[in-house]
């Protein structure tokens, strides 16, 4: 795939980039590895004021960064303006929090394992290969670039081929903030070069968010390089509601949820398993309002929704509805590729998929919702661990009871109750089963490149 601006609204190729060439990416790498072995001993204080600094600039040119992420991938401009912010805030919570989160840990009670002091210690394990996906093309990155960057760790940028000039744009926010030459830098590479990147003995971890295909790919490479890995690959999130639930509230997230970002999002919801008795009241409501969302040019400030990122990504949309449509399921409202330029998709609600149509277990991601019906709480519980994957999900019922079941036996690395799935600095995220290992954001998050190195003192 070129590296390329290509508009998702029109079409239109904006801008070309060429590629570094497998030399100059071994002159990337050898200079993150050089500012690393001076950078890993800076003060939290030293990378906290070059991260205020870098927030600071963010901040002040977050309507240019949203403009970038609108252009490149179709974002509507109001949700890209918050994907800035929320970048902003993610570096903030880092160069406040770092310091505690990171602070050396008492193990044990000394005597009892012969010591005068025994404790943890957390420490940078060097340079970071940052493997990003393009739908949520800065806060992905600074997910991982804020806590790394924190810990004393460097990074190295490969992102999306299609938003190239986000991340050029991330990597000038850190150097303009202060942070050493070097210390996070974009590699404009194709995936071809990915593995040459990892092999490379000074390239220490990987983190990778994106399809299962590619973290397959990055984690067996690691795997042979007995390298530490991060994968947070897909979601098809449950949107459980039960009879107790605000049936409006549930509605309406639930309409934010499946379209949010263009339908676009791993953590998404997805599946929606509504008890029978409110199934028919759910449902009505649920196509009325998707159906009134507008669809349209992302810029224009009353858009709703607007272009899928890439051309490929609404064939793989249509297969999936036209295939669950051959199996014998109805469409509620959309399932159409709208006329003219761009690549946009109707918002679709699709009901009664069977088992063998490619929907019941495969990601879908645009805007279409597939709408179940469930008998009891056990159905419920059945359909939503159906999938393969397990990244997020939600639950709505104001019965504690069923609340305490939900989150007991929902199959996911997050479960939200009367809410919508988000990520946010102050908690942890990832996912189990096909959706990948290991947590972002949070504390584990700054954790996990880190090494925790026992102490021992006599």
């Amino acid at each position: 795939m070129a590296i390329a601006t290509i508009n998702p609204a029109t079409g239109e190729t904006v801008k070309t980039f060429t590629a570094t060439d497998d030399t100059g990416v071994r002159a990337l790498i050898g200079k993150a590895h050089t500012q690393w072995l001076s950078y890993r001993h800076s003060a939290f204080e030293e990378r906290a004021s070059y991260m205020r600094r870098s927030a600071d600039i963010f901040e002040s040119e977050a309507d240019q960064a949203a403009k970038l992420m609108t252009t490149e991938m179709g974002k509507t401009l109001k949700s890209a303006r918050a994907e800035a912010l929320k970048c902003v805030r993610g570096m903030r919570y880092y160069a406040d929090h770092a310091a505690e989160l990171l602070a050396d840990e008492v193990l044990a009670n000394a005597a009892d394992v012969g010591a005068s002091k025994a404790l943890a210690r957390y420490q940078p394990l060097g340079p970071v290969l940052a493997v990003m996906p393009w739908n949520f093309p800065m806060w992905q990155v600074m997910r991982f670039a804020a806590p790394a960057l924190m810990a004393g760790n460097v990074g190295l940028l490969k992102h999306a081929s299609n938003v190239p000039q986000c991340a050029l744009f991330l990597e000038d926010v850190f150097r303009r903030g202060g942070f050493p030459e070097g210390c996070f830098q974009t590699l404009l590479i194709g995936s071809r070069q990915v593995e040459q990147v990892l092999r490379d003995p000074r390239v220490v971890a990987a983190t990778l968010t994106g399809s299962e295909p590619a973290g397959r790919s990055v984690a067996s490479i690691c795997g042979d390089e007995v390298k530490h890995t991060v994968m947070e690959l897909g979601g098809s999130d449950a949107f459980v509601v039960m009879p107790s639930a605000d049936i409006d509230e549930a509605v309406a997230t639930a309409v934010t949820a499946r379209t949010q970002n263009n339908g676009q999002s791993c953590i998404a919801a997805k599946r929606f398993i509504v008890h029978t008795d409110i199934y028919e009241t759910f449902s009505a409501k649920f196509v009325s309002q998707v159906e009134a969302l507008k669809v349209g040019d992302p810029f224009d400030p009353s858009t709703d929704v607007g272009p899928l990122a890439t051309a490929q990504g609404r064939v793989e949309i249509e297969e999936l509805v036209n295939d669950a449509r051959d199996h014998g399921a109805s469409v509620l409202c959309g399932g159409r590729r709208l006329d003219g330029p761009g690549w946009y998709y109707a918002p679709t609600v699709v009901t009664g998929i069977t088992r063998d149509a490619r929907l019941y277990l495969e990601e879908a991601f645009g805007p279409v919702a597939s709408l179940y019906r469930a008998s009891d709480i056990d159905e419920c519980l059945q359909i939503a661990n159906a999938t393969p994957f397990g990244l997020g999900s939600n639950a709505w019922t104001n019965d504690g009871a069923e609340q305490e079941r939900f989150i007991a036996e929902l199959e996911a690395g997050q479960v939200f109750i009367n809410g919508m799935t988000v990520s946010l600095p102050e908690l942890p995220f990832g996912g189990i089963k096909r959706s990948g290992y290991g947590r972002e954001l949070s504390a584990h998050g700054i954790r996990e490149f880190c090494n925790l190195k026992t102490v021992w003192i006599k």
